[in-house]
């Protein structure tokens, strides 16, 4: 295990954050043009781009994932910073990114923008001066010359009447306008629960625009997420809080295809599904792949969705969902590439300049259109692979031609989940109606303890918010949202097992076909590249014919090859996961038709699997396997965590550095007879659920023939199996009590005691 630097924890058994970040403008540096985003003078300044800069992220640095600052900036607010005013819509907006080591392994990134209102005298001056010499430039004013400085043109342009210009040119007044510049809230993530982490950012986003504050300052829910919410375990759910309610998250099987967080609902809306099947071909051929849109976070739904639908197999080369400006010369390199380009707001395709290439598959998202390349074959059995997959849509209730109208239908879904956020009632969180809580916990033992506290040194118990029942319609909006969360869920999985089945058969014999002519790992590697590992003659010429225009070329690709070399690798190695459960997919295969060999037919045969795949789904996402520590209060110095609608806060490191350690005071204020009542619990749920759990696996294991090692209970990090499920308002009075005692014996002054009212 890797030593951790200063100021970073210790590895832990998995995190589902590793880093929290925000990105925005930075005050003392002013307004520096973007030049790298492609800037356009002869815009508007309300148009163009400025650089944004990492404002800050926690923790300083995780060994196992170095933070890198330039990409995270880069690929959090690609375009730069925006600038808005009143006038101006001012939605937030959910995006996600990709980045990709050296080694090929991946970070994900999830990403809220939103805007805040500038504050500094500064940024509003240069801004209308920056006006200023852009309406002075379009009326050929003599004012715009060079060599004037911005300060002298400014004073010049001021003495002219402008109000003509003004209203012509949409000229920004600081008197008259309000000025509002984009900030992000990104979590960095090792695996790409989407959903979750758009929960998660969703409700801070709300916190600071709330009329209420949140319950706890923002540091403890940020705390919490970074430091005491674990990587479920794989095959189980978890279940952690966000600032106003639960989320969970879920993870695949052993035996089941890879995590999958992108609804590939949207992208069969958005594309169709006959442009879906034509661009997975070409991306099976290893072609070049544009996507565009205007949206950054539908290049990344259709990138993520068609790649996931390659299972066994792997996208091998270039692969940046999200290219930024500055970056536009990847598109001439001669290699494959999957990209995405986002293009301007009403920008003409026409005069997008594309390289001119015969192998350019160009995806138009928005306007359901993709043009192919010049030749390409089609997948084997397409018109039966197209009707079942049909048939499996039709069963959600969507239309295979997709939807030119999705964008609404989703922008309305995305509303209701952010408008409709409720509270959770076993997080201890509160809400918007008053309510005198000391009426509401009369004959509590520890409220009467505390109404005697404060009556000897006059602090007083305030009115606190608790949350009102829900609805009914409420309680039915929840639900649907829920529900439809659910179908996502299920039919990723139902579309990707069809996938899925068309490569099973296509090469359920392929084993038969490897070549492996090395004795040990070393001289493989040594001699790889001048060997043959798969005999291409043999394998093709046992294929049905109408396969062969497809097949010919797919097992010249480099993911083949790859695919075939880690097939050789698992003779000394463990063997590659994907590789793992294809293999064990044909064996089952083979079990059913007696153990008799697979015969290579042209006969269209459909996915079995698809009603077991959705039932696994929906058992981890009804059945909670674990839930993790609730955010709590942190020892934080008085006069910290304050809240100021509208503006995120600037966040404190002290206690956003590092994880829970030994000293954390609200671990060990926990009553101890609690946390053991609540470890008993816990492992008798456990016990439970290991049990239905083996029950599955020793019956996989008896028709398999073989052994399926089940999740260790000991991956779960400590901290969470000790979790404190102590309610809120508990534990709130407690350390409402402790304070006041540590200002008792500290002596604290005036300042202190207004702290203590407040």
């Amino acid at each position: 295990m890797m030593s951790s630097s200063p100021g970073s924890p210790a590895p832990p058994p998995g995190r589902l954050v590793h880093y929290f970040v925000t990105c925005g403008t930075d005050a003392d540096s002013g307004l520096e043009p973007d030049e790298l985003a492609g800037e356009n003078f002869d815009q508007s300044p309300l148009k163009r781009t400025f650089k944004s800069k990492v404002l800050a992220h926690y923790p300083q640095n995780v060994d196992w994932n170095p933070f890198d600052q330039d990409a995270v900036n880069m690929l959090c607010m690609p375009k730069g910073l925006s600038f808005r005013t009143q006038s101006d819509n001012r939605d937030p907006e959910f995006h996600s990114f990709i980045i990709t080591r050296e080694d090929g392994s991946r970070t994900y990134g999830f990403v809220l923008t939103f805007f805040e209102e500038v504050t500094s005298k500064q940024i509003c001056t240069a801004m209308q001066t920056l006006y200023q010499m852009h309406n002075a430039e379009q009326s050929g004013s003599v004012y715009a010359s060079s060599s004037c400085s911005m300060d002298s043109l400014a004073s010049s342009v001021d003495e002219v009447d402008d109000s003509s210009l003004a209203k012509r040119y949409n000229s920004y007044d600081v008197t008259r306008d309000t000025l509002y510049v984009s900030k992000c809230i990104c979590l960095i993530t090792p695996l790409p629960f989407m959903q979750s982490c758009k929960k998660f950012l969703t409700q801070l986003y709300k916190a600071v625009t709330s009329r209420q504050p949140p319950p706890l300052p923002l540091e403890s829910y940020i705390h919490n997420i970074l430091y005491e919410v674990p990587l479920p375990p794989p095959g189980r759910s978890l279940k952690f809080y966000g600032v106003y309610e639960s989320i969970i998250c879920q993870r695949p099987g052993p035996n089941e295809v890879p995590l999958l967080d992108y609804p590939l609902r949207e992208t069969l809306e958005l594309l169709g599904l006959e442009n879906l099947v034509q661009l997975f071909t070409c991306v099976l051929l290893e072609m070049q792949i544009l996507l565009y849109s205007q949206d950054y976070q539908r290049l990344m739904t259709v990138a993520e969705g068609i790649t996931s639908l390659l299972f066994p197999f792997q996208w091998q080369h270039v692969y940046v969902p999200i290219l930024p400006a500055s970056l536009l010369h990847f598109l001439d390199a001669p290699v494959p590439y999957l990209m995405g380009l986002q293009s301007k707001e009403g920008a003409d395709r026409s005069k997008l300049e594309l390289p001119q290439e015969a192998n350019l598959c160009f995806v138009d998202i928005d306007n359901h259109f993709i043009e192919l390349p010049e030749e390409f074959p089609q997948f084997p059995n397409k018109l039966e692979f197209i009707q079942e997959i049909s048939e499996v849509l039709l069963q959600y209730g969507i239309p295979p031609e997709g939807n030119l109208h999705c964008s609404e239908s989703a922008t309305k879904l995305k509303s209701l989940v952010l408008d409709d956020l409720v509270n959770d009632k076993k997080n201890g969180n509160l809400s918007a109606n008053n309510i005198n809580m000391y009426e509401l916990l009369k004959g509590n033992e520890t409220i009467a303890r505390l109404q005697a506290l404060t009556k000897r040194t006059r602090i007083a118990v305030d009115k606190l918010n608790l949350c009102p029942p829900l609805t009914d319609e409420e309680m039915e909006q929840k639900t649907q949202c829920a529900e439809n969360e659910r179908k996502d869920y299920k039919l990723n999985v139902q579309i990707r097992e069809v996938f899925a089945n068309r490569f099973t058969q296509m090469f359920a014999n392929y084993e038969a076909f490897v070549i492996q002519s090395a004795h040990d790992m070393e001289s493989w590697l040594t001699n790889r590249e001048q060997m043959q590992n798969f005999d291409k003659a043999s394998f093709l010429s046992d294929q049905p014919e109408p396969y062969l225009p497809f097949l010919s070329r797919f097992i010249e690709t480099q993911m083949f090859a790859t695919f075939i070399d880690n097939k050789i690798m698992s003779l000394w190695d463990e063997k590659e996961p994907l590789l793992r459960v294809f293999d064990s997919r044909i064996q089952k295969m083979r079990l059913y038709n007696g153990r008799a060999p697979v015969l290579p037919s042209s006969n269209y045969q459909k996915c079995t699997t698809l009603k077991d795949a959705a039932q696994s789904i929906e058992q981890r996402l009804l059945k909670i396997d674990h839930t993790a520590i609730h955010p709590h209060l942190l020892d934080m110095k008085i006069g910290q965590g304050k809240y100021q609608r509208g503006f995120f806060p600037k966040l404190q490191s002290d206690v956003l550095m590092t994880g829970p350690s030994n000293n954390n005071r609200w671990v060990s204020r926990s009553a101890t007879a609690q946390r053991r009542k609540d470890k008993l619990r816990q492992h008798s749920e456990h016990l439970g659920l290991d049990n239905d759990l083996r029950e599955k696996y020793m019956q996989e294991a008896r028709s398999l023939g073989k052994s399926v090692r089940q999740p260790k209970l000991s991956d779960l990090s400590p901290a969470v199996i000790a979790q404190t499920n102590s309610k809120f308002v508990e534990g709130l009075l407690k350390e409402c009590r402790m304070k006041t005692k540590r200002m008792l014996v500290e002596k604290m002054g005036h300042e202190a005691w207004n702290w203590g009212h407040g």
